[in-house]
């Protein structure tokens, strides 16, 4: 066995859902962020490159036969270099990053491109084919943008409640106020913002050509509690959860080049992948996933949190990440999402893995060492986690 290292990471801004990107087909994102990783690592033939490997959670529209392969086409990869998609929900480009390290590791592989891509906003609406041809009655369209569709019969059925809702049942389980969940969104934003007009995430974003896009769309450096308050309950009519102080439905792609040790020569790699792990947990309390998983990763890294230095949770509910942070006691809340989340950020589902993962590798190089964990909550009930080491 050998090790593997996260070399470069690259994404574009996120976009809003319906705004900046809603004219870009989502191979076309995924192709944009492909060259600009080979672009920034000119000494890396891409001839060596032994496979792509990416993450969509929706593949029912321009997504579909194989995102990997045609963005991969559309990059101008030789057509030698293979290309794979994989699916696992939120967590598909965390699923795209361990995939890849698990072929370095065993040999499989020397050098391996891997991510995510989604646009909520181009995802289509589909109708099921009928039982028998030509039925008599009305059919219904279902949009494949977000939640179930299509849902057997014979699932529980508090098993397929809206995200939203499972997002209640933690607030309710943990005692997390409307008050806790909006102060959480607030400072998501404003350290998102900062982060930006500090730099921080410049290295690690590319524009899409022609879009104008220079930063995540969804960050509202002026959001406060008041502005917040405002906002009415989104499914509960009582609830606490709300548009604000939720991930935004959202569009983008992300890439991380993983490769074995001396793969790219003399290019240092940004960190050594020393962890990684899933877990399951029930669907109807899907955010919490990612507790086991960060805990699993960690202990096969030989870890403790008492070793971590930051952490990069997907916020994909402020309760759903406020009910994480209660399960791990020992860790300091003040670490986790130093440059803002997903709430202010975006949650493009299948490119949101390798944001986390991408951002913990560049924040290790620019701290100079240390210890990461990315780790994301998935629908229908698992986690994900990957910890990061330099």
């Amino acid at each position: 066995m050998t090790a593997s290292y996260v070399y470069d990471a690259v994404r574009t801004p996120f976009g809003r859902f319906g705004k900046a990107y809603a004219g870009t087909r989502p191979d076309d994102l995924a192709a944009h962020t492909i060259g600009e990783l080979l672009r920034h690592n000119p000494e890396l033939d891409p001839e060596r490159v032994d496979d792509v490997i990416l993450g969509a959670a929706n593949q029912s529209g321009e997504d579909n036969r194989d995102v990997a392969r045609m963005a991969s086409l559309l990059a101008g990869l030789p057509t030698s270099v293979a290309g794979v998609t994989v699916n696992r929900l939120c967590g598909s480009s965390v699923e795209a990053v361990i995939q890849a390290s698990r072929a370095i590791e065993t040999q499989d592989a020397s050098i391996i491109v891997a991510g995510g891509v989604e646009s909520m906003t181009r995802a289509p609406w589909v109708v099921a084919k009928p039982d028998r041809g030509f039925p008599a009655g009305n059919t219904t369209m279902q949009s494949t943008t977000l939640g179930w569709r299509f849902t057997n019969p014979r699932m529980s059925k508090q098993w397929t409640i809206s995200n939203g809702e499972s997002a209640e049942i933690l607030a309710e389980r943990y005692e997390i106020s409307r008050e806790q969940q909006d102060a959480f969104a607030v400072l998501s934003h404003r350290r998102a913002a900062a982060a930006w007009d500090a730099g921080i995430y410049d290295e690690e974003t590319t524009q899409m050509p022609g879009i104008g896009l220079t930063r995540d769309e969804g960050i509202r450096p002026d959001a406060s509690l008041e502005t917040l308050a405002t906002l009415a309950p989104a499914f509960r009519p009582d609830g606490t959860v709300t548009a604000g102080n939720a991930s935004p439905l959202t569009d983008g792609s992300s890439m991380v080049l993983v490769g074995a040790e001396g793969a790219l020569g003399e290019t240092e790699p940004l960190a050594r992948i020393a962890g990684r792990a899933a877990s399951g947990v029930d669907p109807d309390v899907f955010g919490i996933g990612p507790v086991e998983a960060a805990n699993r990763a960690l202990a096969r890294a030989g870890r403790t949190w008492a070793d971590v230095d930051f952490v990069e949770l997907n916020e994909a509910f402020a309760s759903q990440s406020l009910a994480c942070l209660k399960l791990w006691p020992e860790l300091d809340p003040e670490i986790v999402n130093v440059h803002g989340g997903a709430i202010a950020l975006g949650h493009p589902l299948g490119a949101s893995g390798g944001r986390i993962i991408g951002h913990v590798a560049h924040e290790l190089r620019r701290r100079g060492g240390g210890v990461g964990v990315a780790a994301i909550c998935i629908g229908v009930g698992q986690g994900l986690a990957v910890v990061l080491e330099r």
